[in-house]
């Protein structure tokens, strides 16, 4: 993983937010999106995020807003704070952005400022890890058993992909890493986002993975071809 992991949220960090909902990404810590940016209440959003701490935070509207897209629609209460690593503006006014995932949070209220985009006040969410260090290693040790085959060709294959499941990264990070890259059903990726014991996370996408892994063998055996109910592609380039 880069060296945005060791990104933290600013020691001055009041929990005020600037808000980005989108219906369809659920954004996690430990992993990193990309996004483009063209409506103008968010480039007012990007604008104000890069003169100060870099932070954005990811949000998702709950369904039923597209008959009020325009106004405010419902937010899911869990979101991802994010920090700008990379910008690249390409004209028009639209702008190419990397966002890391860093922390999880709790909207707790939102706010009324004289800004056209959306900001919130939030309760930092702490991981709790799981406290037995052999039963934590066995359990990462299953989820990257199970991850693999559930993995698109290409991207099992690749030396860098691999690199990186080969390093020792901690559960609580795995668990992120395969929520976010796997095209698992939002509602089951919002569970995921809001929970903050490992142990609960690690145990729903074992869940999940072996569901998979039964579902496909099932379908390999009907069809003489497997039918995967996910890609396990990260989502493409995000537009708002």
């Amino acid at each position: 993983m880069g060296n945005w992991e060791k990104l933290g949220l600013p020691t001055d960090f009041d929990g005020i937010v600037r808000l980005f909902p989108l219906p369809n990404l659920v954004m996690f810590p430990h992993v990193i999106q990309a996004l483009h940016i063209f409506e103008p209440r968010y480039c007012e959003m990007l604008s104000e995020a890069l003169e100060s701490d870099h932070l954005i935070t990811m949000a998702v509207l709950e369904p039923g807003w597209e008959s009020h897209y325009e106004l405010v629609p419902k937010l899911s209460k869990f979101v991802c704070i994010g920090r700008v690593v990379s910008h690249t503006p390409v004209g028009d006014g639209r702008h190419n952005i990397l966002l890391a995932g860093i922390q999880r949070a709790r909207i707790i209220e939102e706010l009324t400022e004289d800004v056209q985009f959306r900001k919130a006040r939030v309760e930092i969410i702490e991981d709790i890890p799981m406290e037995d260090p052999v039963a934590q290693e066995a359990a990462r040790l299953e989820l990257l058993k199970l991850f693999r085959p559930a993995l698109p060709e290409d991207l099992a294959q690749s030396d860098a992909f691999s690199d990186l499941l080969s390093q020792h990264i901690p559960l609580g990070s795995l668990t992120d890493v395969i929520a976010y890259a796997i095209n698992f059903p939002q509602a089951i990726k919002q569970v995921l986002l809001g929970e903050h014991r490992v142990q609960v996370r690690y145990q729903i996408l074992a869940e999940q993975l072996v569901h998979w892994a039964n579902t496909s063998k099932s379908n390999t055996l009907a069809n003489e071809k497997p039918i995967r109910s996910f890609d396990g592609n990260p989502p493409p380039f995000s537009v708002n």
